[in-house]
């Protein structure tokens, strides 16, 4: 069953986020995480507003979990630390629907 990242973002320095943009996806691309929406056009319409939102896909909520804990995602967050206020959660999908 798939599972998916959630995450809400505003970029508070962008100059240093950019070290993250560089890190982050090695960790993606060996978990399988698939872009389902990244940025553009978004209106928050309930609660705290973020200026990004983020829905990533993963095979199953185990590969979102590793991919999270990874080395490589361990050091993209660390180029991220101070440079944006995040919100990201990991949640399972539903099972297909045919």
């Amino acid at each position: 069953m798939p599972a998916y990242w959630i995450a809400h973002v505003t970029v508070t320095d962008p100059q240093r986020y950019a070290g993250y943009q560089a890190t982050a996806p090695a960790a993606f691309a060996r978990h399988g995480a698939v872009f389902l929406a990244r940025g553009g056009e978004g209106e928050v319409v309930e609660g705290a507003p973020f200026d990004r939102h983020v829905l990533i896909r993963f095979p199953d909520l185990a590969a979102a979990r590793a991919c999270y804990a990874s080395p490589e995602y361990t050091a993209a967050r660390a180029q991220r630390d101070g440079a944006c206020k995040a919100h990201v959660t990991l949640v399972d999908g539903l099972p297909s629907v045919r």
